[in-house]
């Protein structure tokens, strides 16, 4: 960067300066033949150095010879392909070149190892004849480019470069829109990196020769310009790539040759300090020859760099073509970390910045990684200071860049930059990037980790000196107030999921963590509970090796060696914490979270080392012992459930010393058994008091709760418990507690029961006491659904949808011997959970949207979800009768958001079931709510409601016409006699002759023969002056506006009609349910009935915000972008810490259709130009426009996912 100031005014575009200096002109001066003179390679003039000028300091960054010669003159201007030779060459001898132009391209495709040899032979035929040489090079150039013609030695001779590229477009390929850098697949890395290896091998021949010569590289160079400004894509695409790496090759070149000037240069500094006597007149003139020599050549390759920066970068790194844009810059970054002296300054530096706001994320990419190159070199940093200061803001706002990737990159650029200037970043800077650590992407988290581990570690090397273990103790405190403050401290999995890679050692170190939690005075209340969830999160990090919840794994294999690293810490974590655990958990003992917490560390223990090492085994007694003293402590749901896994854990036969864990814990429930039975006949006469009820009630919960682990049959408690909810529900004495504990351990114990049964095979008069008291409790269970208690009525549904599923046909249909436990719902207990759902479930006085719920309302959603799917299974498993579907079916539209997935499962597993009967179902569901209508007040919006109902249901049948048919028929039959069902004796209208509105938006599902036919009965099934009703009429136009559609079997398929007919294409679709056609209008709209509910338990940091409507596509490909420049956008909203506590759940995006633009007429038949596919029209403009087509970057998708448990497929869970 020059000393002086530079004000921002610098950064902008100069090319307007120079962009004249390459406009192709049609008429040129033919450039002069040259006639050999003999047989020997051409050699540079070493003393033309005065010839040379420097270009304008306003128009390149690269400093250039001071004198124009005409040769450089006209390869500045970029009208012909070279240049005249400063001195005569002979022609050849008539011998051809050994290496043709498809030996190199062969060479170039098949990779990098038979490069230099090709290379070398072209330069022997080069030296022997170098207009045959330049040949064999150009026609490698266009045959690289994918083009079919041929430039000739005549066309050389004769013809200008604009002419000769005109010459070969016109013979470009036509028929193919490829070309070999657009090849898919492996060829085309195989082909750019074989292109690139050519040009570096090229130059690297030639840097002490050839490159000199003032014929070859010119030549070579002005060509390539030529072919950059073509509107031909692949002519464009391939000659900067080419000149790129030329330009590349050349830097190298360059910095070589200085690099040799100023040794050369002191050489003679020294030489000519010496005394007179001493100095070496010979040696001196040599090198100060020498010094003469390498300025030359230095000026000479800065000429041609100048040249080709000015004339093929300045145009195309604002290429319409995002891969040509990527490629400009990519070179450009490594043209500034290797050449600093002509390209770090902020003429170069200006084109990184603009392109940080290009549309497409390679482009940035490409940006973020040269600059990461640059910031990482400390004596670059003061020449960075002003691009810093005017770019900073940017970068931290492309820290939520909708390209992860890229997002990626800018975290560890602004890390470099955070560790190698001086100022590096503020704490308010510093916030943009923090909340990404509990970002869903992982590799962003990762970086936003290694940021945040980077920060922690400084404050503490600020603060204090001190190594190990007590910097461990700094660092894991200051995390543990991070996480207090960034308000996310429930996520600690995904904060110990980003810094593992980083702080892995700290977060393993179990034994400071452990040393304060231990502490009497370390820590407050509210910081323990957080360092405990930090280590449990560890432990469980380095013991599974696995993503939490949300975030994707890289590779799903774990090898070898981390698989034994996952051993040995697991060894370890065994080690240390089975002496310790028992002394946190008496610490914690009446802490609900934090005890809930140390409960699950045992299940990542090597729980055999109990047994197998002797002096770990007083641990397990204690260890027992604290659990039994926790169960008596605790009531609390999340406690006890956590004391049942770990229970079942300890009692399973894996383990020699499950038979302890079974004594000990079987001893619990007898201490429990007798407390309850202390207070039970009290309970059953009603002469007990509150603290007794309190006192039943608590061990009748833990009992229940163990019941989940353990075998409670043997206790004979089955019938006490049914007792005491019998006597409550008579006395109207409903206790929340102890009704809910004593209906949860009875449907515990029958569950049980019937595991018993199947293992066991018990006699006929066993069964018999079984099924009497399954029927006892499914009684006691309807009568609790009509409770104003909302605990009570909830459990007793759920018991009652997974007992009647215990119970059912199907549960026992391969043991016969058990069909006599089969239990079936009576009418009155199916008309009872027909009302719950109606009641309590698809209830509208809680309906609300479900962006912004709190937890309460997100927990009662997840409630209402796990009751609907229960009774959806009781529907698909045969427990109740296929029609009780259409109490499901009539709320899919109210409720899509909430229930929609379930239902949609729901419609597809009653097709499978029996397809016609469905399909009545789904009518008779709209009939239903066509009758409650009438027997209100009919009103349009009501209808509407019900047809928009209609319209989700008639898209569940899916596109395979023919496999629906006598569904369809079925269902429309149903309908049209529902509509002329009528009471006898009266006249007039029939009062439900308007549902036939709602049938119509089933017709478009119809085939040609089936429209007919139904056409047919709907005049057998009215009156004939019915035929004139307006809802009549619209049915039948429904069906005939139809009748012109083609069947899906016939050729051309199905037309779009007026009732939005999916379009059936070619394509074979598979998956049921889903529809691979298009339509038009509010068809697409509703084109599917996937539900746009998330489940529940999600949580997001950053909500994608609405797509921009596309633009239409322009009639040619991609015009040639020579003027369509980027404009800098602050797109990105600041991520905010007061934006941080607002979760909201992503929404699914929906897929719209494209509309094509319409082909535009030819203009000229006889021009080649309009007939490519490839070519583009190129537009010059003296500023930079706005490349089109962008998409904001405010569309990132970056969520924080929950720590709470989540599976790959919610309804797998619902319905398995």
């Amino acid at each position: 960067m020059e000393s002086e100031s530079i004000d921002s005014d610098s950064l902008k575009d100069d090319s307007s300066d120079f962009g004249s200096l390459y406009e192709p002109e049609v008429k040129t001066t033919k450039r002069r033949k040259q006639a050999g003179t003999g047989p020997q390679p051409p050699k540079r003039p070493k003393n033309n150095a005065g010839l040379r000028v420097t270009s304008s300091p306003n128009s390149s960054p690269i400093s250039s010879p001071s004198v124009p010669s005409q040769q450089q003159q006209a390869f500045s201007q970029g009208t012909s392909r070279w240049v005249s030779p400063s001195r005569p060459v002979r022609n050849g001898n008539g011998e051809s070149p050994e290496v043709g132009a498809k030996d190199i391209y062969d060479a170039v495709c098949s990779g990098k190892s038979a490069m230099v040899t090709v290379v070398d032979e072209w330069l022997d035929s080069y030296k022997r004849s170098r207009e045959a040489g330049l040949l064999v090079l150009i026609n490698f150039i266009v045959q690289s480019c994918g083009c079919r013609g041929v430039v000739t030695r005549e066309m050389l001779d004769s013809m200008q470069n604009a002419e000769i590229i005109g010459t070969l477009t016109k013979e470009f390929d036509e028929e193919s829109v490829t070309y070999p850098l657009t090849t898919p697949g492996p060829q085309l890395k195989r082909f750019k990196a074989g292109l690139s290896e050519f040009a570096r091998v090229l130059v690297r021949s030639c840097s002490n020769s050839l490159i000199y010569d003032e014929y070859l590289f010119p030549s070579l160079l002005a060509l390539l310009t030529g072919l950059s400004d073509s509107q031909v894509r692949a002519f464009r695409h391939t000659s900067t790539l080419l000149a790129m790496k030329l330009m590349t090759g050349l830097v190298g070149v360059a910095v070589t040759v200085l690099v040799q000037l100023q040794t050369t240069q002191r050489r003679y500094d020294m030489e000519n300090s010496k005394s007179p006597s001493d100095r070496s007149s010979d040696r001196l003139q040599q090198l100060k020859d020498t010094v003469s020599e390498l300025q030359e050549n230095r000026m000479e390759v800065a000429s041609m760099m100048n040249a080709t920066f000015r004339g093929v970068f300045v145009h195309r790194y604002r290429d319409r073509l995002p891969e040509i844009r990527a490629l400009c810059i990519e070179e450009l970054g490594l043209w500034l970390k290797s050449d600093p002296e002509d390209f770090l300054n902020d003429g170069c530096l200006k084109y990184l910045g603009w392109m940080l706001h290009d549309k497409q994320s390679p482009v940035r990419l490409q940006c973020v990684r040269a600059l990461q190159g640059l910031y990482k070199e400390k004596e670059f940093i003061g020449r960075l200071e002003l691009f810093t200061s005017r770019f900073k803001e940017r970068l931290l706002s492309m820290v939520l860049d909708k390209d992860p990737d890229v997002a990626v990159e800018v975290v560890n650029l602004l890390l470099v930059i955070q560790q190698t200037t001086e100022e590096g970043l503020k704490e308010e800077e510093c916030g943009h990037i923090y909340p990404l650590v509990y970002a869903s992407h992982r590799g962003l988290a990762s970086a936003a980790g290694a940021f945040l581990c980077n920060k922690l570690k400084s404050v503490i090397c600020s603060d204090a000196q001190e190594k190990d273990h007590r910097n461990n103790s700094a660092f894991l405190q200051i995390l543990v107030s991070f996480s207090i403050q960034s308000e996310f401290h429930e996520h600690g999995a995904y904060l110990v999921d980003s810094l593992w890679a980083v702080a892995s050692s700290e977060l393993r170190d179990w034994e400071t963590m452990t040393a304060l939690l231990l502490q009497d005075a370390g820590l407050i209340y509210e910081e323990e509970g957080v360092l405990l969830d930090i280590m449990m999160c560890a432990i469980r990090q380095a013991t599974q090796a696995t993503p939490p919840a949300g975030r994707s794994q890289s590779k799903k294999l774990l090898s070898i060696k981390e698989k034994k690293i996952q051993e040995q810490d697991r060894s370890r974590i065994t080690t240390h914490f089975i002496p310790i655990l028992p002394q946190l958990l008496s610490k914690y003992s009446a802490d609900e979270g934090k005890v809930s917490l140390l409960l699950k560390a045992p299940l990542y223990f090597d729980l055999e080392m109990y047994s197998s090492t002797q002096w770990l085994e007083k641990h397990l007694d204690l260890l027992l012992a604290q659990i039994c003293d926790i169960v008596k402590k605790h009531t609390e749901a999340t406690v006890l459930q956590a004391c049942t896994h770990l229970i079942s854990t300890l009692c399973s036969d894996s383990y020699t010393f499950s038979s302890r864990a079974h004594l000990v814990f079987s001893q619990l429930l007898d201490d429990l058994t007798e407390s309850f039975n202390t207070y039970l006949s009290d309970l059953l006469q009603g002469t007990a008091d509150e603290d007794d009820v309190y006192n039943a009630s608590t061990a009748l919960k833990r009992m229940a709760a163990l019941s989940s682990a353990k075998d409670p049959t043997s206790w004979k408690l089955l019938g006490s418990c049914l007792e005491l909810l019998k006597s409550r529900i008579e006395s109207l004495d409903f206790d929340k507690e102890l009704m809910v504990a004593a209906l949860k351990f009875a449907g515990f114990h029958l569950m049980w029961a019937k595991v018993n049964v199947v293992s066991f095979k018990p006699a006929e008069a066993e069964l018999r006491l079984l099924k009497k008291d399954v029927h006892w409790f499914c009684n006691i269970c309807q009568s609790c659904l009509s409770l104003d208690q909302s605990e009570i009525r909830d459990q007793a549904f759920e018991l009652l949808c997974d007992l009647l599923l215990l119970y059912s046909t199907c549960s026992v249909s391969t043991e016969p011997a058990l069909r006599s436990l089969v239990h079936l719902p009576s009418d009155s207990l199916r008309a009872e959970m027909a009302s719950f759902l109606l009641d309590y479930v698809f209830n509208n006085t809680e309906h609300f949207e479900l962006d912004d719920v709190s937890e309460d309302q997100r927990m009662t959603i997840q409630k209402k979800r796990n009751q609907l799917a229960g009774y959806c299974k009781l529907i698909i498993y045969g427990v109740l009768d296929l029609t009780a579907a259409t109490n499901v079916f009539r709320h899919y539209s109210k409720h899509l958001k909430e229930f929609g997935d379930i239902i949609k499962e729901l419609v597809s597993r009653s097709k499978l079931i029996n397809p016609i009967q469905s399909a009545k179902i789904v009518c008779l569901s709209l009939q239903q709510l066509f009758s409650e209508m009438l027997t209100e007040c009919q009103n349009q919006q009501e209808i509407a409601e019900i047809k928009e109902l209609a319209k989700k249901l008639a898209l569940s049948f899916g596109i395979d016409l023919r496999r629906v048919r006598k569904p369809l028929v079925a269902l429309h039959t149903d309908g049209i006699r529902f509509a002329f069902r009528s009471m006898q004796g009266e006249e007039g209208e029939h009062p439900n002759v308007a549902f036939l509105e709602i049938l119509s938006e089933f017709s478009f599902k119809l085939l040609l023969q089936d429209r007919a036919q139904l056409a047919e009965f709907v005049k057998t099934e009215c009156p004939s002056a019915a035929l004139s009703w307006p809802p009549v009429k619209l049915y039948q136009r429904s069906l005939e506006s139809h009748s012109r559609t083609k069947e899906p079997g016939e050729r051309g398929g199905h037309r779009v009609s007026s009732h939005d007919t999916p379009v059936v294409t070619g394509k074979k679709t598979t998956a049921r349910g889903s529809s691979s056609s298009t339509a038009r209008g509010s068809w697409l709209e509703s084109s599917s009935i996937h539900s746009q509910l998330l489940n529940p338990a999600l949580t997001s940091t950053a909500q994608k915000q609405p797509a921009k409507s596309p633009r239409l596509n322009r009639p040619r490909a991609a015009l040639s972008d020579a003027g369509s420049g980027v404009t800098e956008q602050d797109s990105e909203e600041e991520f905010s810490r007061s934006q941080m506590p607002n979760v909201r759940p992503t929404k699914q995006g929906t897929a719209s259709s494209s509309q094509s633009a319409p082909p535009h007429e030819q203009e000229d038949l006889n021009s080649h130009l309009t007939m490519l596919s490839l070519i583009e029209d190129d537009i010059s403009e003296e500023e930079e426009p706005e490349i089109e087509d962008y998409e904001s970057d405010l569309e990132s998708g970056y969520t924080l996912p929950s720590t709470r448990h989540t599976s790959a497929s919610f309804l797998d869970e619902l319905f398995e």
